[in-house]
């Protein structure tokens, strides 16, 4: 697609019906929003529990064990967040493609599943447990870039809400 197209695409978008019908109804909005702050909290909350994990809290749970349970819930929080953000999106469209902030923010979330996918790739498999006295390094800064990544999507994303 050219650049001196894609606002008009997004004009488009937003004057589909489907995100006509959003922005006019009392309760769909609030209820899009609300889907998408609890998939963000199924999604972060298990991310942080893990990287917290992987940076010396409750070293005492098994990491395996830990991270299967705690993704189960991550993976149905990204279930929640995809659709809601997609929908949300598309009734301010126009404006939020251009915004600065809201491409920081989409900037940031691949950066996020990069370092998920790195990490559950290459570094959780020498993970047999935390309760090992030294964990690989790379996991440790993996959990701590995994936490500031997503404080700083956190950020951008109420940033964008006023």
């Amino acid at each position: 697609m050219r650049a001196d197209t894609s606002p008009h695409f997004f004009e488009w978008l937003e004057s589909t019906p489907l995100a006509s019908g959003i922005r006019q109804s009392l309760w769909a909005y609030p209820v899009l929003e609300i889907t998408h702050i609890v998939g963000i909290v199924m999604l972060v909350g298990g991310a942080f529990l893990i990287d917290l994990h992987l940076l010396g809290f409750s070293r005492n749970l098994p990491f395996p064990a830990l991270s299967r349970y705690l993704l189960a819930w991550s993976a149905k929080g990204l279930l929640l967040i995809i659709p809601s953000g997609i929908l949300l999106f598309m009734t301010n469209a126009a404006s939020l493609a251009s915004d600065p902030t809201f491409r920081l923010k989409l900037a940031l979330l691949g950066i996020a599943g990069l370092n998920a996918w790195v990490f559950h790739k290459l570094i959780s498999r020498r993970i047999e447990s935390t309760i090992q006295p030294n964990l690989p390094s790379a996991a440790k800064i993996s959990a701590f870039f995994s936490v500031i990544v997503w404080l700083a999507i956190i950020a951008c994303g109420r940033l964008l809400a006023y």
